[in-house]
């Protein structure tokens, strides 16, 4: 392959900008970092398709090669950039996870032939990598993520025997706990650093070629196309181009700069006000992650943690994510209305024909990756060939051909643009590890449904809760990790319940499920077979030993039903875990989006949690609705009535359609949006909302609007 003749010799030179440390300048460790990037992303192009090694052996691995990675990217303080200290103590990281990957290699046998009975290398060795993970995640993240880890781990080994009441933990020594978090597969090289060495850096690595062959451009380009004619163009530009993005790029923040150049500009220089441009790019970017076929790292932990396919739940991911961004679009009409927004100059001047004409060769790669996906190949497997698809597809263009040297600068940047994501993943493996080992996941999704009083609502308020309180400290990734095992079963239990008691209510319940009904109350089952009030149920459900509980359910929704069900709990845990992208005080998508439109962060943070509102309105689709792995007519029922409701609550929150609302007609306005998304309300209460809607959309406003 060779690049295009049009490139010039200075374009054909590997770009090393973007690999020059903040630590100190100088060719050496530049190239250094580069040669390291790109024979770190061979290596696991190679594992992830070719080898066959020991999972503990490759996870050591990743976490060596990014760790040193991001030791040399990231300076311990930027005011250390040049001191010969800081390069000697990340040389001392960079050679002790070396050492430590040899160890593991060549010792672990040796460990079980002492019967798992620590010498002291061992403890050296292991002592040494956890705290080189803590420094190395605190440079990335923060000292939130350290803190919680050092809190989990001395739970375990020292003051959960000091707890009282259901979090009281009998402790384990020092020894079996350094044995669980370095050398099994349960702690920081368990099933979290597998996901992160296969799934996550495949994508990441895709993602990176499609930015190096010009897709991004492509992107940003087609949207201004499709959307320079439309109300509020501009803002259309920021959720079209941030929603494609996103859906590759899987990250919010880099979403929100790399789109956000372009799309804050047009949208200020169109009209809209400068604090919401910067809130629809938070939003819309925010939103990325929630977009298949990548949606971060948090589809492939999704599929780990439900042990559904991943093509299952990028299916089922696809018509919340369209609501979502409907949601936020619809944000973006109703101000364009409000502030008389025109089409730029520049977007009237980009034709479509001339887009496609240019970039048509940049779908080949998505849909070879959809095709390879839906064909039942694996996600790294399907990940692979795009990439080479992405080469192959390049040679089409005439201005992103890329030879040897982009190759070589994609795969670099891919790498460096996994360090810190693989850094955070294995640390967080550390957390996830005593949540297991104690149980305390368990007695947490207990606790919050005790809390709650058994209502899935208030179960979902308080995980909200939780989520931001996260988000404030832990990136979304690991937010969502946590949530997931703490309260997932508590999600889940309720909406199973729930299903299963109304199929107690109206006599449907399968007749080998209505035997376990026999142990609690054989009188009951007369009852069952007819139907039942639902308080009847829910007392008689109360009394089947917990035990049972599990076995019901399954004999009563199916297989099918349950593992949609666990889909479910853990999507709505995903989505409120975007929550802490746009909620102040801690907000870093809508704090990146101030920055470039030069608005007030915390203001800004406060817009772009309102714009985004979608994320909260949506779960509790999939709480009370079969949003998740519904039938086709009833998705298509629910995705027809939520785009109206989610339109008529805009109108309500903002007081504008396409005039000022008066107060009676916002009032019609937030009816109508009740009874078209309510989940327990009958169909023709929706079509009432729906007549509600367009009569103020159609004849309403002409009427009873207050002319401002």
């Amino acid at each position: 392959m060779t690049s295009s003749s049009s490139q010039t010799a200075e374009s054909q030179e590997i770009n090393l900008d973007d690999f020059e440390t903040q630590h100190r300048s100088g060719p050496w460790l530049n190239r250094f970092i580069f040669t390291l990037s790109v024979l770190l992303a061979v290596a696991h192009i190679y594992i992830n398709t070719i080898a066959t090694l020991p999972e503990l052996w490759v996870s050591a691995f990743h976490f060596a090669g990014f760790g040193s990675l991001c030791a040399l990217l990231i300076p311990a303080n930027p005011n250390w950039r040049n001191s010969k200290l800081a390069m000697y103590f990340d040389g001392a990281i960079v050679l002790s996870l070396v050492i430590m990957v040899f160890y593991i290699i060549f010792f672990e046998d040796a460990l079980y032939e002492r019967g798992v009975t620590f010498n002291t290398s061992d403890w050296v060795v292991s002592c040494v990598t956890v705290l080189i993970a803590l420094e190395l995640i605190r440079r990335t993240s923060g000292w939130f993520i350290p803190l919680l880890i050092v809190i989990a781990l001395s739970y375990v080994v020292l003051w959960g025997q000091w707890l009282g009441g259901m979090f009281t933990f009998p402790g384990l020594s020092l020894e079996t706990l350094m044995y669980r978090s370095f050398f099994s597969t349960d702690g920081m090289f368990g099933s979290i650093s597998r996901i992160s060495w296969s799934f996550v850096f495949m994508f990441i690595l895709f993602g990176a070629f499609l930015v190096k062959s010009g897709a991004g451009d492509f992107i940003i380009d087609l949207s201004r196309s499709l959307a320079s004619k439309m109300i509020g163009g501009p803002g259309f530009v920021a959720v079209l181009g941030s929603g494609l993005m996103g859906s590759v790029s899987g990250s919010s923040v880099a979403n929100t700069v790399s789109t956000g150049v372009i799309t804050i500009p047009l949208m200020k220089k169109a009209g809209f006000p400068a604090r919401f441009s910067a809130g629809i790019e938070a939003a819309a970017s925010t939103g990325g992650q929630l977009m298949p076929p990548v949606m971060g790292a948090g589809a492939f932990i999704m599929a780990s943690y439900t042990q559904v396919s991943y093509v299952t739940i990028i299916g089922v991911a696809a018509i919340p994510a369209l609501l979502y961004f409907l949601s936020v679009g619809f944000f973006v009409r109703v101000e364009a209305k409000r502030s008389k927004v025109i089409a730029t100059e520049e977007d009237n001047d980009i034709v479509i024909s001339e887009v496609l004409k240019s970039g048509w060769h940049h779908a080949i790669p998505l849909t070879v990756l959809v095709t390879l996906l839906v064909q039942g190949f694996t996600p790294t497997y399907a990940a692979g060939i795009s990439v080479l698809a992405v080469i192959a597809a390049s040679l089409l263009s005439k201005t992103h051909r890329m030879g040897p040297v982009e190759i070589l600068d994609a795969m670099a940047q891919g790498a460096k643009n996994m360090s810190t994501t693989a850094v955070l993943l294995v640390g967080i493996g550390l957390v996830v590890n005593v949540i297991s080992t104690t149980g305390v996941g368990n007695t947490f999704s207990i606790l919050i449904s005790d809390w709650a009083g058994g209502s899935l609502f208030f179960t979902l308020l308080l995980v909200a809760i939780a989520s931001l309180i996260l988000g404030m400290g832990l990136p979304v990734t690991a937010s969502y990790i946590v949530l997931g095992t703490l309260s997932a079963p508590a999600i889940f239990n309720l909406i199973a319940e729930s299903q299963l008691l109304e199929m107690m209510s109206n006599g449907s319940l399968p007749e080998a499920a209505s035997a376990v009904f026999m142990l609690v109350d054989p009188a009951s089952l007369a009852s069952l077979a007819q139907g039942m009030p639902m308080e009847e149920a829910a007392a008689l459900l109360a009394q089947v030993p917990s035990d049972f509980k599990g076995m019901l359910i399954d004999q009563s929704l199916g297989a099918q039903s349950v593992a949609m069900i666990l889909v479910t709990a853990h999507m709505i845990i995903f989505w409120l875990s975007q929550d802490s992208n746009v909620t102040p005080p801690v907000c870093l998508t809508a704090f990146a989006a101030a920055a470039i439109a030069k608005t007030p962060p915390m203001l800004t943070g406060v817009t772009a949690w309102k714009l985004a509102k979608g994320l909260y309105i949506v779960p509790l689709l999939m709480a009370y609705t079969p949003l998740i792995g519904g039938d086709t007519e009833t998705l298509l029922r629910l995705t027809f009535f939520g785009i109206f409701g989610l339109y008529a609550l805009v109108a309500a929150m903002e007081g504008y359609l396409e005039d000022k609302l008066s107060i009676f007609l916002r009032a019609m306005m937030l009816a109508a949006s009740i009874m078209m998304l309510w989940p327990a309300l009958a169909l023709w209460i929706q079509v009432i909302g729906l007549i509600l809607f367009l009569y103020v959309f159609v004849i309403g406003h002409k009427s009873y609007s207050l002319k401002s």
